[in-house]
């Protein structure tokens, strides 16, 4: 049941901005985040967000990102200003649900390609 979908991915150029967002389904969440994947390199976290609102941010996006949620509608958003050549890759949302288990659930990815 649980379902996460990105959107507000494309092509951009440096320092420009965009905002991704996605929508979770299927359970309430405790922590949700983005993380990103270039080319050749793994998976890193980007930013986190808990319910509660508190943040946190790799150093590399710091005052340039800001995540946000709304609880109400199970959403999370990226907003991503001066975006870099470095920032290309592809934006994967993450979401933990309020469970025994506490199980991570990840969506099928947004590309962010930044051009210089």
């Amino acid at each position: 049941q649980v379902q996460l979908v990105e959107s507000g991915g494309g092509l951009v150029q440096a320092g420009g901005s965009l905002r991704l967002s996605c929508a979770a389904s299927g359970s309430i969440f405790s922590t949700m985040g983005w993380y990103r994947q270039a080319p050749g390199k793994q998976r890193e976290l980007v930013a986190t967000i808990t319910r509660g609102g508190t943040t946190n941010y790799a150093d590399s996006v710091k005052g340039r990102f800001a995540i946000s949620r709304d609880n109400t509608k199970n959403t999370v958003h990226l907003q991503m200003n001066t975006l870099k050549p470095e920032d290309t890759a592809l934006y994967y949302c993450n979401a933990r649900i309020i469970s025994n288990t506490g199980r991570d659930y990840w969506g099928q990815g947004t590309q962010v390609t930044v051009s210089s």
